[in-house]
């Protein structure tokens, strides 16, 4: 398998290390991307180190959010960022939509172990214990580590948002004339994969066996849908300037599939290969994930003999103004470390950096 991604990023690590990059602009004003090499071998190394525990019997919690008192200029979902470079804060300006802003990235994940690991946890009692788990908590764990991923532009403003929130579009049945509806789950940065699990099950089989799979975000966008058009195209633009503004009321902020840290999308699921999927105008999405269909590939090992692998295709559409592609590289290579060595999931991160003030 071509790893030319790595070499690019091992290159960059190079000309850190000789000065030629910047500092991390999230985190301890110390930690240099390098670390992510760090990051990744202590990832490597927890396989025999750590047990899955039953649900009941979750690890205590060490990380205390910092508290901070809310400032003029912060939204409900999020606090402004002041001390970042004026090419972050001018980027918004120079591109108002976060379509303008786009970019894809695309990789391919080592699954051998992580499927593994998903029966390992099936046999350890988590029922249909999936390879979405695991993106999940790989994502929260990187965000625990990488917290400017998880930032967000409104109103031409960097946000960095106060909580994990990742949206997800189900159906109660894989038919055609089944219907859709978004749920969204709030994760804590220190969560384990079990607690992630936990949560994540719960709110899907909550809106699955509903008689109508009917979310709160449903029961909102159907009352809005019924009405005229007239009045339908004036609400929607009342809610574009609200959201601009930072006005719109927590009740729908709560429900808004348009609003959060990530959305992802299984094509999997269906049978197909991973698609680039757009992010929305509307709301403050700055990624969304999507994988597909698991690969088998086989190549030539350290012995020379022939040696099969599983992988699965993942793609992101992702927000270029919320930090730099250097930043963005190391939040993905972290990320892709994690789902190919999932036991490190099961413990806690031993620190959760906070973004910058």
């Amino acid at each position: 398998m071509d790893r030319s991604y790595d070499n690019l990023v091992d290159n960059d690590v190079k000309k850190a290390e000789s000065g030629a990059a910047e500092k991390l602009t999230a985190g301890e004003a110390e930690e240099e991307l390098t670390a992510t090499e760090k990051l990744i071998a202590e990832t490597a190394s927890a396989k025999d180190e750590v047990q899955i525990r039953p649900a009941s019997t979750p690890l205590p919690r060490t990380y205390v959010p910092v508290v901070r008192k809310r400032r003029w200029g912060d939204r409900r979902d999020g606090r402004r960022l002041r001390n970042i470079t004026g090419m972050t804060k001018m980027m918004p300006f120079i591109m108002k939509n976060r379509s303008d802003g786009c970019n894809t990235y695309a990789d391919e994940f080592d699954v051998t172990e992580c499927d593994a690991f998903c029966k390992k946890m099936i046999r350890a009692g988590y029922k249909n214990f999936s390879f979405l788990h695991v993106m999940f908590a790989a994502y929260v764990r990187t965000v625990s580590q990488r917290p400017g991923i998880n930032r967000f532009v409104s109103g031409q403003r960097v946000y960095s948002r106060n909580s994990i929130q990742v949206n997800m579009v189900i159906k109660k049945e894989m038919k055609l004339s089944s219907p859709d509806t978004a749920v969204k789950v709030e994760f804590q940065p220190d969560d384990t994969i079990e607690e992630i699990y936990e949560k994540f099950n719960a709110i899907v089989e909550a809106n699955k066996n509903s008689s109508e799979l009917d979310s709160d975000f449903d029961g909102v966008v159907g009352k809005l849908a019924s009405l005229p058009r007239p009045i339908l195209r004036t609400i929607v633009r009342l809610l574009f300037w609200l959201d601009y503004h930072g006005w719109i009321p927590k009740s729908l902020l709560d429900v808004s599939p348009f609003h959060g840290s990530m959305i992802i999308t299984s094509m999997g699921s269906l049978g197909i290969r991973p698609i680039y999927h757009h992010i929305y105008d509307f709301g403050n999405l700055p990624i969304f994930l999507a994988y597909g269909i698991k690969l088998r590939r086989t190549h030539t090992g350290p012995d020379g003999k022939p040696v099969t692998r599983k992988y699965i295709e993942v793609k992101a559409v992702t927000d270029e103004r919320i930090c730099d592609g250097y930043y963005y590289a190391s939040a993905f290579k972290y990320m892709r470390s994690l789902v190919e060595h999932p036991e490190a999931l099961l413990r806690r991160p031993e620190k959760v950096y906070e973004d910058v003030d």
